[in-house]
């Protein structure tokens, strides 16, 4: 079996490869849909503090990326990724790409670490379909 990480690193990379031209757009997508997932569980604030800590260790490769705002008085749902989407969009559409796909594979590690390898698997599945089901899929069957 795979560690977490690999598996969500998978996962990543595969919907990375599925990214349109406007990857700040579907970033924002892609956060909102798994915000959602993960807020149903560990609510609001739970959620603000896995992402303010996934910029926070992403940042030293990206400087550019958000600081974030405080986890204590998170913003309001409509405007949770709008400086992320801002900032992906003022880099070149590679540029962009690791950028999110870093903060992502840093949230999901954390996650994994926190929830364990398989709710965190259904988390992926929830929020971004049957395409995150059929990589976690495989792995999970070779338990």
């Amino acid at each position: 079996m795979e560690s977490p990480a690999l598996l969500s690193q998978q996962i990543i990379a595969s919907l990375m490869a599925q990214q349109p031209e406007n990857i700040a757009d579907a970033a924002m997508v892609q956060w909102e849909k798994l915000a959602d997932e993960i807020i149903s569980i560990v609510g609001e604030a739970g959620f603000a503090s896995l992402y303010e800590r996934s910029l926070h260790l992403a940042q030293p490769t990206f400087p550019w990326l958000p600081p974030g705002s405080s986890p204590l008085q998170p913003p309001p749902h409509s405007h949770r990724f709008v400086e992320l989407g801002t900032r992906l969009a003022d880099q070149t559409p590679a540029h962009a790409c690791a950028a999110h796909s870093l903060l992502l594979t840093i949230l999901t590690d954390i996650l994994a670490s926190l929830i364990g390898e398989q709710l965190t698997a259904s988390i992926l599945r929830s929020a971004w379909g049957n395409f995150a089901s059929v990589t976690f899929g495989k792995e999970l069957d070779n338990e």
